[in-house]
């Protein structure tokens, strides 16, 4: 086991965390999956045209605990505050805001409940919305979450945000429901209605494991389900060049 200590300035606060890897020099070199895994089918308008004018860039991340960051050794090494650090060295003529709206044990239903007071009012650029976890882990019927993710959606449209939905983790906990399957379908189905696109993360760990052959206990936490501070900054890496890629994508 290796430790090493990070510093970061945001905001004019320094912020100090520790990152424990059993072997962070392989772990880095398998970090970045198939192209085709990352790949954003539609065009991200909003980020294209604040990229351009220099303007002032705003995310919003709303899920539950893999985005509030249960699993990661601090605050700073969720995948919202490793993003900001991504997204703001991608794009340094802008200035970068992510707001972490993330929620311990929330499902759809809860998350859309407060999207009108935790996102919409803050007028982001872009909003990304990770869902789908608990209400497999729970066991209860998913009929109404399609229902309810194209209410979700159709609200944050309408206010004229880019949108990303990022669905569930591969992970022990998640892989013995036999409805993640039907989850994952389901919001990549849905997405492709509402014409907004999709980062597949189920798809991205699962390449971790089977196909870069990355063992559970390196990219998850303890209790194997949430992530750690590897692979939310591996999250942040790669969710940050989808974002690049689709910008400038729709820019040409």
């Amino acid at each position: 086991m290796r430790r090493r200590d990070f510093i970061m300035l945001i905001g004019g606060m320094t912020i100090v965390w520790s990152h424990v890897s059993a072997n962070p020099s392989s772990l880095s070199v398998k970090c970045a999956p198939p192209s085709d895994l990352t790949h954003l089918d539609y065009p991200l308008t909003r980020i294209a045209k604040r990229v351009t004018g220099g303007d002032p860039i705003k995310l919003v991340a709303i899920g539950s605990s893999s985005t509030a960051g249960a699993g990661a050794s601090s605050p700073a090494a969720s995948y919202p505050s490793r993003l900001l650090v991504e997204l703001q060295t991608s794009f340094p003529h802008n200035s970068i805001t992510v707001l972490n709206r993330g929620k311990n044990g929330e499902e759809a239903r809860d998350m859309v409940a407060r999207f009108e007071r935790d996102v919409i009012s803050e007028r982001p650029d872009l909003v990304l919305w990770q869902v789908g976890t608990n209400v497999v882990l729970r066991d209860h019927p998913l009929g109404f979450q399609a229902s309810l993710l194209h209410e979700g959606l159709s609200w944050l449209k309408a206010t004229g945000s880019d949108v990303i939905l990022i669905d569930p983790q591969f992970a022990p906990k998640v892989l013995v429901k036999s409805e993640i399957t039907e989850m994952i379908d389901l919001i990549a189905t849905t997405a492709k209605i509402e014409k907004v696109d999709v980062f597949h993360r189920f798809a991205i760990m699962r390449y971790w494991h089977l196909g870069a052959g990355i063992s559970f206990t390196d990219f998850l936490s303890a209790d194997q389900l949430h992530m750690n501070d590897w692979s939310y900054d591996c999250l942040a890496k790669l969710l940050s060049k989808s974002i690049v890629d689709a910008a400038i994508r729709t820019k040409s």
